[in-house]
């Protein structure tokens, strides 16, 4: 499919909204898919840190 203006191509064909929330809502997965694991073992890390300092 060739757009004739940059305009053209955000439309996608009046079907732009669908098509960029489409982009939106996956590249959130994503970014949430990549976010949530480091959150998790830095969470994690700091009550193993907190639990090493009570036994201590």
């Amino acid at each position: 499919m060739q757009f004739d203006s940059f305009s053209e191509f955000i439309a996608m064909g009046k079907h732009g909204y669908y098509v960029w929330l489409a982009y939106g809502l996956t590249a959130v997965v994503v970014l949430a898919n990549v976010v949530q694991p480091i959150w998790q073992r830095r969470n994690l890390l700091k009550m193993y840190a907190q639990q090493q300092r009570r036994e201590k």
